[in-house]
């Protein structure tokens, strides 16, 4: 068994621009240097540096689209590690209306690296438990094959993954768990792409319930 140099990781979370962006990151989205600069406060030269060191530290990759590059969180496992840290980090202070309003929408909904948390996603989670769609050890029941599918969430497709298939995890603003895992990350793209959710800006977080998805969920008993 080999030790871990935890320290290493602490250092290229512990620098604020780089943390800056990994955050942005955790919206689920591939962003530009230059949107990640903006969001850290940097100049684009700064932006490359850091962003050259989260990739050595294996925290984000790059996708190329033609001539363009973006950057994303390296993998569920990072996304998941960092996520557990909101657990023993101390709350960022508010400074402005601005900033009051965005951690409220935060802790109502939004994306937790690649799937749904928040207000919302902990009432999703014990919806799915509560309507027998998932069952305690987190498998998916005859019909929750069947609502999840008129949701437009392929389930197979889902479980043939290399990665946890269902799970909980623990929200840090509820301290309650909400759903993770490949069928999580289905589910909140079914949910997107049905208009259910909107994403409230594209290098944030937060997301916002529409009318058409609170009727949605609140037809499966979640009521948020």
């Amino acid at each position: 068994m080999h030790d871990t140099d935890l320290a290493a990781a602490g250092a290229l979370i512990g620098d604020p621009s780089r943390a800056r962006m990994l955050d942005a990151l955790m919206g689920g989205r591939a962003l530009a240097a230059g949107e990640l600069a903006r969001v850290a406060g940097v100049g684009r030269s700064t932006a490359s540096e850091h962003l050259a060191r989260l990739l050595d530290g294996g925290l984000v990759e790059v996708v190329a689209q033609g001539r363009h590059r973006y950057y994303r969180i390296a993998g569920p496992d990072v996304g998941a590690a960092l996520e557990a840290l909101s657990h023993v980090a101390p709350p960022r202070p508010v400074a402005s209306l601005r900033q009051s309003g965005h951690a409220r929408a935060l802790g109502h909904a939004r994306t937790c690296y690649d799937h749904l948390a928040g207000v919302c996603g902990v009432a999703l989670h014990d919806a799915l438990l509560a309507g027998d769609w998932l069952t305690p050890a987190y498998d998916v029941t005859p019909a929750g094959a069947a609502g999840l599918g008129s949701w437009g969430v392929d389930v197979e497709a889902a479980r043939a993954q290399r990665r946890a298939f269902a799970r909980p995890c623990l929200d840090w603003t509820e301290r309650r768990p909400h759903l993770a895992g490949a069928l999580a990350a289905a589910i909140t793209g079914s949910l997107v792409e049905r208009a259910w959710f909107v994403r409230r800006a594209a290098d944030s977080r937060a997301l916002r319930l529409t009318d058409a998805g609170r009727a949605g969920l609140e037809a499966l008993g979640c009521v948020v």
